[in-house]
C-alpha cells in the first residue's frame, strides 16, 4: 500500500472509531494518525535492513505523540490507538486486524531473551487503558482485556480478561462490534467472589439455625 493509500486508510479508521473527530482535517492532529504514518515508514526501512534510520523515524514519532511502536512490530489493517499516550509496542509484537488499544497499554516482553518475546494479538481485540500484556503468547480473536489488567499467559478466543494477574472471567466466542468496544461493561471478579461468599455464608447460617431447631425438638422430645 502506498503512502497516499496509507494516509487515506488512517483517516478513515480514526474518523470511524473516534466520535470526537468532526472533520478529516482534525485527523492530522491526532496522535494515532501521526504515529501510524511514522510506523509505516519505519517498518519499511526496518524490513530493508536500514535499522538506524528505522529507529530514527520511529523515535521522531515517539517525541511527537508519546506512543512508542518499535519498527520491527507487525501490525495488521484497521489498527487504532485511542488517545494513546504511554502506549508501548515491542519489536516482535504481531497485531492482527481491527485491533483497538487505549492509553497506557504495553505489549512487552518479560526479560532480555532473544527471538519472539512479545505477544501476538489476534483479530478484533480490544485492550483497555493501562493494561499490560507481557510475554510471547497469543491473545485470541475477539477478546477484551480490561483496564489495568496484567496478562501473562495465553488468552483463548472470545474471552474477557480482568485483574492482576489477568484471568478469564467470560467466554462468549462472539465478535466485538467496534461501536460496543467500551472499557466499562466488564465483569468484576472481586465483586462476584464477595457475592458468592455472602450467599455461601447465608446458606451456612440457615443450615445452623435449622440444626439448632432440630436439636431443640430432639431435646424437648427426650425430656417427655
Amino acid at each position: 500500500m502506498g503512502i497516499i493509500s496509507n494516509i487515506t486508510e488512517e483517516i478513515r479508521i480514526v474518523r470511524e472509531r473516534d466520535p470526537a473527530i468532526h472533520s478529516a482535517m482534525e485527523v492530522f492532529l491526532y496522535p494515532s494518525f501521526k504515529v501510524m504514518i511514522h510506523y509505516r515508514i519505519a517498518h519499511r526501512l526496518y524490513r530493508k535492513g536500514h535499522y538506524f534510520w528505522a529507529r530514527w523515524v520511529s523515535q521522531r514519532g515517539v517525541r511527537k505523540t508519546g506512543i512508542e511502536i518499535h519498527p520491527g512490530a507487525r501490525i495488521g489493517k484497521g489498527f487504532f490507538i485511542d488517545h494513546g499516550n504511554g502506549v508501548i509496542i515491542g519489536e516482535t509484537t504481531v497485531i492482527g486486524d481491527n485491533v483497538t488499544l487505549y492509553q497506557g497499554v504495553t505489549l512487552g516482553g518479560t526479560g532480555k531473551e532473544h527471538g519472539k518475546r512479545h505477544p501476538t494479538i489476534g483479530n478484533n481485540v480490544m485492550i483497555s487503558a493501562g493494561a499490560k500484556v507481557l510475554g510471547s503468547f497469543t491473545i485470541g480473536d475477539n477478546s477484551k482485556i480490561g483496564a489495568g489488567s496484567v496478562v501473562l499467559s495465553e488468552v483463548p478466543a472470545g474471552s474477557t480478561v480482568v485483574g492482576v494477574p489477568g484471568r478469564v472471567v467470560k467466554r462468549n466466542n462472539m465478535a466485538l462490534p467496534q461501536e460496543t468496544m467500551n472499557q466499562t461493561d466488564l465483569p468484576d471478579p472481586v465483586k462476584e467472589d464477595i457475592a458468592n461468599l455472602r450467599r455461601a455464608n447465608s446458606e451456612m447460617i440457615n443450615r445452623i439455625l435449622e440444626l439448632e431447631r432440630q436439636l431443640k425438638i430432639i431435646r424437648s422430645e427426650g425430656m417427655k
